[in-house]
């Protein structure tokens, strides 16, 4: 598939750039009633604008706005490269994480970074089998190890997340409403951690996620897992998500009533070789009428620890009525990536996929 620019030396003209906050608010509670809940927005216009719908772009856990816009050996981010394809790109600092202020008394403390998990879960997976199809792992620059160049780049760019995933979860999700009250209709890219605000911002406006992009959003449904490696690849980790995606309640029909759960069962047998048990809705299966309104994709990387469960959120979206495109990477050619294949060597070829999809959408 070819890419927009053949030249990826040629200049990039911006139209328009700077920067805003989305979200928050003076919280009386605190001394100096300090601005809190506030998300980092930085946004650039293209000269050759060609396209409607700006794209919002979400980090996951751990990480920051600058996944977007540039890779560990030094190319640009998938930010230019929908940039230099017409597109107005807004790219965000999650709450409480980089140029978002972080305030402890009011957001709460921080999980510590470990380079170790950096390097098993995103970087050399391939190196430590953690789940069956790490070993497929090709796409990363360079050897995969600290002391490497690409390695210490990316782990320099690394950032503590708040501790309580269901508080971000509810900060960032005002955050993003706030934004997309703000700028109107746009697309929404989203990735891991941040795929449960995605859910919640397309739940909460429907009129204005033009798109949703869910690059290997947060899963599986319902139950969580650890990769424990083999023999035992999956285990329950025994925490419940309270909307099936997240811990912050969606919109359901009907409707579920204060500390209802939804009743669900898991596979008997996995529904494909070296994958998790699904978990799903017992029948009949609510349904989620908000999200069905919005055009979903979900991209999916062959090596990457989404790898074994991704098709389970997939089959809860289908089972509540939602209609979404599902993209494994593997079937259409591309091969070897892992969860952080926006910053991969062939990131490039991925974000043709994703930007085809938009266009064909635009089209319809």
């Amino acid at each position: 598939m070819s890419t927009p620019v053949d030249e990826p030396e040629l200049p990039l003209v911006i139209a328009r750039q700077g920067y805003f906050y989305a979200g928050g608010a003076y919280d009386e509670t605190q001394p100096g009633t300090p601005f809190v809940g506030q998300m980092y927005v930085e946004f650039q216009i293209p000269h050759d604008r060609k396209h409607v719908h700006p794209i919002v772009m979400v980090h996951g856990g751990q990480q920051n706005g600058t996944n977007w816009t540039g890779t560990p050996d030094g190319r640009e981010g998938w930010a230019q490269y929908f940039l230099r394809r017409g597109h107005a790109v807004y790219v965000v600092d999650q709450v409480a994480r980089g140029r978002s202020p972080w305030h402890e008394k009011v957001h709460g403390p921080l999980a510590p970074l470990n380079r170790e998990f950096a390097e098993k879960r995103f970087v050399a997976p391939e190196r430590f089998e953690p789940w069956p199809q790490a070993r497929l792992h090709t796409q990363w620059p360079g050897t995969g190890k600290p002391g490497d160049d690409h390695f210490d780049a990316f782990v320099a760019g690394q950032m503590p997340s708040l501790a309580d995933y269901a508080r971000q979860q509810e900060l960032n999700s005002a955050a993003l409403v706030d934004l997309f009250d703000r700028i109107g209709p746009a697309v929404l890219m989203v990735h891991s951690q941040a795929g449960a605000f995605g859910w919640v911002v397309a739940d909460r406006r429907p009129n204005l996620v033009a798109a949703l992009v869910a690059v290997e959003p947060n899963g599986p449904p319902l139950r969580d897992i650890a990769n424990l490696g083999a023999p035992d690849w999956f285990k329950d980790d025994g925490r419940y998500k309270i909307s099936g995606l997240g811990d912050v309640q969606l919109t359901w029909d009907p409707p579920l009533q204060a500390g209802e759960h939804l009743n669900y069962v898991q596979e008997e047998a996995p529904s494909r070789p070296d994958c998790v048990r699904c978990w799903s809705q017992q029948a009949p299966a609510r349904r989620l009428p908000n999200l069905a309104k919005v055009k979903i994709l979900m991209i999916s990387a062959e090596a990457s620890y989404h790898a074994p469960y991704d098709h389970c959120t997939a089959i809860f979206l289908r089972q509540a009525g939602v209609t979404l495109d599902h993209i494994e990477l593997k079937d259409i050619g591309i091969h070897g990536n892992g969860h952080m294949m926006m910053i991969e060597k062939n990131s490039d070829e991925i974000a043709a996929v994703i930007a085809g999809w938009l266009e064909k959408l635009e089209r319809t």
